[in-house]
């Protein structure tokens, strides 16, 4: 079964003389430099690039991903020694490093702008466009992408159902509407339907009742439905990317003074007080986060990504999978779940909520939506060189010509769609 999981969809005929790398780490190797994960030091996290030279971008909470994800791993092969399918670290490593690139420009704004230019065309998700650039996209190989072994492909599967069947009900679009409602347009996360040959190869080790069970999903809002499962290698790289949002990401709000203490006594402390979390009783949180000094405030954030790390468990689902890698995930006690959710939504409420950064969120959405209109109104002419290639191979091939265009400008940084806009709008470019 490890052969199986360990393959790649074309075979490799290089010069490599003494390379003793393992699977594995040739695929974290590939990561690292590839084009798409440097980019992500030019695309936003929370706040806009350019906006302060000190916050982390999409590539530092990467790194501090990854960082974390060995951390969970070394801890659950510690309490766990009987479990075998467990990743190995660079496996792990490679899905935190690359968990992000398919993010678009201007973040959610950006994702929530090609989802809606996409409707008809298949929807628009950035951990389905993390897939499609890593096993088709990056050009280290042509038409497969990176080529990574399958199971380095399962681990960034964080929703494995189809876009199509999981978006059940698409909000109507009045014709004298000039700007889109966000939530409406908020992407339901699955995979492409483009992308469904690459899918059932992924897929293909799974007897038929695990991977419909993997594929099961049910009803999440009026407009979409959410799947159920992942795999084990991916439950551990979600889980230290929340860890990572919760709790570094607090620590950059802070040190930018775009979260205040009377934010945080106003609307953290209240939800702090409802939870029966023993570390909470001597955490003197509000102190160490605001009063004392920067090394103090670093303190009690590592203090609280130990604490995660460390408390983090292995569960077997229910019901129960054949396949070992899906058998698993890893989880929260309650208490310390409780206690990354309320860290968690106090970011999104008091930060990513808030009205300036919605704003800014707004102007790169409509400046998406409007680069989308104008490359699909003329594309040959538009549309650089290598991009009108895959365009004129796509229109041959009768594949989606808008899934090109989408490819294209969710792969711009957010500087690099700025400049694009400017060009194409602005009465000063030249």
């Amino acid at each position: 079964m490890s052969d199986i999981w360990q393959q790649r969809r074309t075979g490799e005929d290089k010069f490599r003389p003494n390379d003793n790398r393992s699977s594995w780490q040739i695929d974290r190797s590939r990561i690292i430099h590839a084009a798409a994960f440097r980019r992500l030091q030019a695309k936003t996290q929370i706040m806009g690039i350019g906006l302060n030279d000190f916050h982390r971008t999409r590539l530092t909470h990467s790194l501090e991903v990854s960082q974390i994800g060995s951390g969970l791993l070394r801890h659950l092969l510690r309490q766990h020694p009987d479990v075998t399918c467990l990743p190995d670290e660079s496996l792990l490593e490679t899905l935190c490093l690359a968990h992000d690139i398919g993010h678009p420009p201007f973040g959610h704004g950006g994702e929530i702008a090609l989802n809606y230019m996409m409707r008809e065309h298949g929807g628009f998700e950035g951990n389905a466009q993390t897939l499609r650039i890593v096993a088709k996209l990056e050009p280290y190989t042509h038409g497969f992408g990176m080529n990574l072994t399958r199971r380095t492909l399962l681990g960034f599967i964080k929703y494995p159902a189809m876009l199509d069947e999981l978006w059940h009900t698409k909000p109507s679009v009045p014709a004298q509407q000039r700007y889109i409602r966000a939530n409406e347009w908020r992407p339901a996360k699955g995979l492409y339907h483009d992308d469904l040959e690459l899918v059932d190869w992924i897929l293909s080790p799974l007897g038929h009742q695990d991977r419909q069970l993997f594929q099961s999903y049910q009803s999440y809002d009026s407009f979409r439905s959410k799947t159920l499962f992942k795999s084990v290698d991916a439950s551990i790289m979600e889980l230290a990317d929340d860890i990572a949002y919760a709790v570094h990401d607090l620590e950059d709000a802070i040190a930018t003074e775009q979260i205040t203490i009377h934010d945080w006594q106003s609307h953290a402390e209240p939800m702090l007080k409802q939870l029966q979390c023993p570390w909470l009783q001597h955490a003197d949180m509000a102190n160490r986060l605001f009063f004392k000094s920067e090394a103090d405030r670093k303190d009690i954030i590592g203090e609280l990504v130990n604490l995660f790390i460390t408390q983090s468990q292995l569960t077997a689902t229910d019901p129960q999978f054949d396949c070992d890698i899906l058998r698993y995930q890893v989880v929260l006690p309650e208490p310390y779940q409780e206690l990354l959710d309320v860290l968690k939504r106090f970011i999104y409420h008091r930060l990513i909520r808030a009205p300036h950064m919605q704003q800014i969120e707004f102007n790169g959405q409509k400046l998406i939506i409007e680069l989308f209109e104008a490359f699909a109104s003329d594309p040959l002419r538009l549309l650089p060189e290598t991009t009108a290639v895959a365009y004129r191979e796509a229109e041959k091939m009768g594949q989606s010509t808008y899934r090109v265009l989408c490819d294209y400008l969710s792969g711009m940084t957010d500087e690099y769609a700025y400049r694009t806009h400017q060009r194409l709008f602005s009465s000063n470019a030249y």
